[in-house]
Protein backbone atom coordinates (compact mmCIF):
# COMPACT_ATOMS: atom_id res chain seq x y z
CA UNK A 1 0.00 0.00 0.00
CA UNK A 2 2.93 2.30 0.70
CA UNK A 3 3.97 2.14 -2.97
CA UNK A 4 0.56 3.35 -4.05
CA UNK A 5 0.69 6.25 -1.60
CA UNK A 6 4.16 7.21 -2.84
CA UNK A 7 2.90 7.09 -6.43
CA UNK A 8 -0.11 9.28 -5.65
CA UNK A 9 2.08 11.78 -3.76
CA UNK A 10 4.10 12.32 -6.96
CA UNK A 11 1.00 13.92 -8.49
CA UNK A 12 -1.16 15.23 -5.63
CA UNK A 13 -0.50 15.81 -1.96
CA UNK A 14 -2.79 13.88 0.37
CA UNK A 15 -3.00 14.47 4.09
CA UNK A 16 -3.12 11.48 6.46
CA UNK A 17 -6.93 11.44 6.56
CA UNK A 18 -7.13 11.45 2.75
CA UNK A 19 -4.54 8.67 2.59
CA UNK A 20 -6.62 6.56 4.97
CA UNK A 21 -9.73 7.17 2.89
CA UNK A 22 -7.86 6.11 -0.24
CA UNK A 23 -6.60 2.92 1.39
CA UNK A 24 -10.07 2.11 2.71
CA UNK A 25 -11.35 2.08 -0.90
CA UNK A 26 -8.64 -0.26 -2.22
CA UNK A 27 -8.49 -4.03 -2.02
CA UNK A 28 -5.50 -6.34 -2.45
CA UNK A 29 -5.58 -9.22 -4.93
CA UNK A 30 -3.06 -11.86 -6.00
CA UNK A 31 -3.49 -13.45 -9.42
CA UNK A 32 -1.72 -16.30 -11.17
CA UNK A 33 0.03 -16.03 -14.50
CA UNK A 34 -2.48 -16.08 -17.40
CA UNK A 35 -5.41 -15.06 -15.16
CA UNK A 36 -7.88 -12.87 -17.04
CA UNK A 37 -8.97 -9.80 -15.09
CA UNK A 38 -11.23 -8.73 -17.95
CA UNK A 39 -12.58 -10.54 -21.01
CA UNK A 40 -14.02 -9.04 -24.16
CA UNK A 41 -17.77 -8.59 -23.80
CA UNK A 42 -17.63 -8.12 -20.01
CA UNK A 43 -17.86 -4.77 -18.23
CA UNK A 44 -14.66 -3.50 -16.64
CA UNK A 45 -15.37 -3.25 -12.93
CA UNK A 46 -12.26 -1.47 -11.67
CA UNK A 47 -8.73 -0.18 -12.02
CA UNK A 48 -5.68 -2.34 -11.28
CA UNK A 49 -2.50 -0.94 -9.72
CA UNK A 50 0.42 -3.34 -10.14
CA UNK A 51 2.42 -3.85 -6.95
CA UNK A 52 4.32 -6.80 -8.38
CA UNK A 53 4.05 -8.51 -11.73
CA UNK A 54 3.01 -7.60 -15.24
CA UNK A 55 -0.34 -7.18 -17.01
CA UNK A 56 -1.25 -6.87 -20.65
CA UNK A 57 -4.29 -5.49 -22.46
CA UNK A 58 -5.08 -6.95 -25.86
CA UNK A 59 -7.66 -7.57 -28.56
CA UNK A 60 -8.13 -10.54 -30.83
CA UNK A 61 -8.28 -9.64 -34.51
CA UNK A 62 -10.49 -11.17 -37.18
CA UNK A 63 -7.67 -13.56 -38.08
CA UNK A 64 -7.56 -14.81 -34.47
CA UNK A 65 -4.22 -13.15 -33.70
CA UNK A 66 -3.72 -11.26 -30.46
CA UNK A 67 -2.75 -7.59 -30.73
CA UNK A 68 -1.37 -6.14 -27.51
CA UNK A 69 -2.35 -2.53 -26.89
CA UNK A 70 -0.86 -1.89 -23.42
CA UNK A 71 1.35 -3.33 -20.72
CA UNK A 72 1.44 -2.43 -17.03
CA UNK A 73 4.25 -3.31 -14.67
CA UNK A 74 5.02 -2.24 -11.12
CA UNK A 75 3.52 1.15 -10.16
CA UNK A 76 1.34 1.35 -13.29
CA UNK A 77 -2.44 1.30 -13.50
CA UNK A 78 -4.47 -0.68 -16.02
CA UNK A 79 -8.16 -0.73 -16.92
CA UNK A 80 -10.40 -0.49 -19.94
CA UNK A 81 -11.29 3.11 -19.16
CA UNK A 82 -14.05 3.36 -21.75
CA UNK A 83 -15.83 0.27 -20.42
CA UNK A 84 -15.23 1.36 -16.82
CA UNK A 85 -16.53 4.89 -17.40
CA UNK A 86 -19.54 4.06 -19.57
CA UNK A 87 -20.25 0.66 -17.98
CA UNK A 88 -20.43 -0.88 -21.45
CA UNK A 89 -19.03 -4.26 -22.54
CA UNK A 90 -15.31 -4.16 -23.18
CA UNK A 91 -13.60 -4.71 -26.51
CA UNK A 92 -10.44 -5.82 -24.67
CA UNK A 93 -8.92 -8.54 -22.57
CA UNK A 94 -6.70 -7.83 -19.54
CA UNK A 95 -4.47 -10.70 -18.46
CA UNK A 96 -1.60 -11.31 -16.02
CA UNK A 97 1.62 -12.07 -17.91
CA UNK A 98 3.33 -13.00 -14.63
CA UNK A 99 2.01 -13.93 -11.19
CA UNK A 100 0.89 -10.52 -9.95
CA UNK A 101 0.01 -8.63 -6.79
CA UNK A 102 -2.53 -5.92 -7.44
CA UNK A 103 -4.40 -3.17 -5.69
CA UNK A 104 -7.92 -2.89 -7.06
CA UNK A 105 -10.10 0.20 -7.05
CA UNK A 106 -13.61 -1.03 -7.88
CA UNK A 107 -15.99 1.30 -9.74
CA UNK A 108 -18.33 1.75 -6.76
CA UNK A 109 -15.42 2.55 -4.45
CA UNK A 110 -13.95 4.92 -7.03
CA UNK A 111 -17.07 7.07 -7.00
CA UNK A 112 -17.04 7.15 -3.20
CA UNK A 113 -13.32 8.00 -3.19
CA UNK A 114 -13.80 10.87 -5.64
CA UNK A 115 -16.58 12.32 -3.47
CA UNK A 116 -14.52 12.06 -0.29
CA UNK A 117 -11.10 12.92 -1.76
CA UNK A 118 -11.55 15.14 -4.84
CA UNK A 119 -7.75 15.31 -5.29
CA UNK A 120 -7.92 11.72 -6.51
CA UNK A 121 -9.87 12.81 -9.58
CA UNK A 122 -7.00 15.18 -10.37
CA UNK A 123 -4.50 12.34 -9.82
CA UNK A 124 -6.27 10.06 -12.29
CA UNK A 125 -6.75 12.89 -14.78
CA UNK A 126 -3.02 13.59 -14.75
CA UNK A 127 -2.26 9.89 -15.23
CA UNK A 128 -4.72 9.60 -18.10
CA UNK A 129 -3.28 12.68 -19.81
CA UNK A 130 0.19 11.12 -19.69
CA UNK A 131 -1.15 7.77 -20.83
CA UNK A 132 -2.97 9.39 -23.73
CA UNK A 133 0.15 11.29 -24.79
CA UNK A 134 2.21 8.08 -24.66
CA UNK A 135 -0.43 6.27 -26.74
CA UNK A 136 -0.34 9.03 -29.34
CA UNK A 137 3.46 8.78 -29.54
CA UNK A 138 3.21 4.99 -29.93
CA UNK A 139 0.73 5.42 -32.80
CA UNK A 140 3.05 7.98 -34.38
CA UNK A 141 5.99 5.58 -34.17
CA UNK A 142 3.95 2.72 -35.66
CA UNK A 143 2.99 4.88 -38.65
CA UNK A 144 6.24 6.77 -39.19
CA UNK A 145 9.12 4.46 -38.31
CA UNK A 146 10.42 1.07 -39.32
CA UNK A 147 10.23 -1.91 -37.03
CA UNK A 148 13.88 -1.88 -36.00
CA UNK A 149 13.74 1.80 -35.09
CA UNK A 150 10.54 1.17 -33.05
CA UNK A 151 12.26 -1.65 -31.18
CA UNK A 152 15.37 0.43 -30.45
CA UNK A 153 13.27 3.38 -29.27
CA UNK A 154 11.15 1.17 -27.02
CA UNK A 155 14.25 -0.57 -25.67
CA UNK A 156 15.84 2.77 -24.78
CA UNK A 157 12.70 3.93 -22.94
CA UNK A 158 11.70 0.66 -21.25
CA UNK A 159 14.63 -1.76 -21.00
CA UNK A 160 12.87 -3.59 -18.15
CA UNK A 161 10.13 -4.71 -20.55
CA UNK A 162 12.61 -6.23 -22.97
CA UNK A 163 13.86 -8.58 -20.24
CA UNK A 164 10.44 -9.55 -18.87
CA UNK A 165 8.01 -9.71 -21.75
CA UNK A 166 7.89 -12.83 -23.95
CA UNK A 167 9.23 -12.09 -27.42
CA UNK A 168 5.94 -12.78 -29.23
CA UNK A 169 4.10 -10.33 -26.92
CA UNK A 170 6.69 -7.62 -27.41
CA UNK A 171 6.49 -8.09 -31.19
CA UNK A 172 2.67 -7.85 -31.05
CA UNK A 173 2.87 -4.63 -29.05
CA UNK A 174 5.40 -3.09 -31.44
CA UNK A 175 3.36 -4.06 -34.50
CA UNK A 176 5.45 -6.73 -36.18
CA UNK A 177 6.03 -10.48 -36.18
CA UNK A 178 8.02 -12.47 -33.63
CA UNK A 179 10.26 -13.62 -36.49
CA UNK A 180 11.11 -10.01 -37.36
CA UNK A 181 11.97 -9.36 -33.71
CA UNK A 182 14.26 -12.41 -33.72
CA UNK A 183 16.11 -10.97 -36.70
CA UNK A 184 16.54 -7.61 -34.97
CA UNK A 185 17.88 -9.28 -31.84
CA UNK A 186 20.22 -11.51 -33.86
CA UNK A 187 21.75 -8.43 -35.54
CA UNK A 188 22.43 -6.88 -32.11
CA UNK A 189 24.26 -9.97 -30.81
Amino acid sequence: MERLLQHVQRYVELNSEEQELLLSCIRYEEVRKKTHLLKQGKICSGRYFVLKGLLRQYIIGENGAEQITHFALENWWMADYDSLDRQQPSEFFIQAVEPSELLVLDKEMEEELFRKVPKMERYFRLLLQRSYAASMMRIKYIFTTGGEERYNHFNSLFPEFIQRVPQYMLASYLGFSAEFLSKIRAKRS
